[in-house]
């Protein structure tokens, strides 16, 4: 009558993965390439062509992805050659250049909000002092949540 089993410590189950589902992005990555930076450009909006754009974007130093350079992305082969989806064109850039044009572009953001500032401050008055103050601290209560009374 006694029936011979396992103990449940002893016994062992494959273990099973997970699947996590991650939904698809509208864009492709493509594969990285060192020294390089990619981005989306517009080549259409709203299903017009829109060249300003895409002649801008040339002049500041992005060039197209040639398709046979990522065929990992081509979708459908385009009369160009390069790897465009739904209105937009990859294109790259070397990282070092993007650097200098994101250190260009925080330096002018800087200097506008420092222009602001002084254009607020000029009409400061000793009798209303305005507060323009950019610091932020945390700090917790006495008595409110320490434990103490």
């Amino acid at each position: 009558m006694a029936e011979t089993r396992t103990p449940r410590e002893l016994e062992t189950r494959e273990k099973q993965t997970r699947y996590v589902y991650k939904p698809s992005s509208t864009l492709p990555d493509p594969t990285p390439e060192p020294g390089w930076a990619f981005r989306w450009i517009a080549t259409h909006i709203l299903g017009q062509s829109d060249p300003t754009n895409v002649s801008r974007k040339r002049r500041d130093g992005w060039e197209p992805v040639r398709s046979e350079d990522h065929p990992e992305l081509m979708l459908s082969p385009t009369a160009s050659g390069n790897v465009e989806i739904g209105g937009l064109m990859l294109c790259k850039m070397p990282e070092a250049k993007l650097a200098a044009m994101s250190e260009y572009y925080d330096n002018v953001s800087k200097q506008q909000s420092e222009s602001v500032d002084n254009n607020f401050l000029r009409q400061n008055d000793p009798r209303m002092p305005l507060f323009a103050e950019r610091k932020s601290a945390v700090t917790r209560g006495a008595g409110f949540g320490s434990g103490t009374k």
